[in-house]
């Protein structure tokens, strides 16, 4: 009933409404348009990994990563930067199995590993991130600096 697959060009339409959703969840305005454009353009550049849950044939969850590297460990690392299941989904593995894709991904590519974030107040995530197999890095301070002229 539930499954995970890699995205391509044809899900764009599924997945540009959980992609706003995901970002109207953290605060930022819906925008359907610019969210189907600005997946389109990381897939058409194979700028990121996207994989789709599916409920069925229902897309109803994603995940998104970034390649990155490691100078220290001399590798290649993977941001997973975005991961969202729809309210109704929730509770039914589908998070999970995004993950583990993910891992699969880093395993496969001979990554070093996987690096995210969470806002503190994502209870579920910070719950489930270390049953996952995931360690809370409490030795380094996390920065951010914002372009002036940043979209909102």
């Amino acid at each position: 009933m539930q499954s995970v697959k890699k995205a391509s060009l044809s899900d764009l339409d599924a997945l540009a409404p959980l992609f706003d959703a995901y970002r109207v969840f953290y605060g930022k305005y819906s925008d359907i348009a610019s969210s189907t454009a600005f997946l389109k353009s990381r897939l058409e550049l194979n700028e990121s990994i996207i994989y789709v849950a599916f409920w069925g044939t229902k897309a109803v969850g994603f995940t998104q990563l970034y390649p990155l590297f490691s100078s220290t460990r001399l590798q290649r690392l993977w941001l997973l930067n975005d991961l969202f299941v729809t309210s109704e989904y929730r509770q039914k593995g589908l998070a999970s199995l995004l993950i583990e894709k993910a891992q699969l991904l880093s395993q496969e590519t001979e990554a070093s590993g996987l690096l995210l974030e969470t806002e503190k107040s994502n209870l579920p995530a910070n719950q489930l991130y270390p049953q996952l197999g995931f360690e809370r890095d409490d030795q380094h301070h996390y920065y951010f600096w914002e372009t002036p002229t940043a979209l909102l």
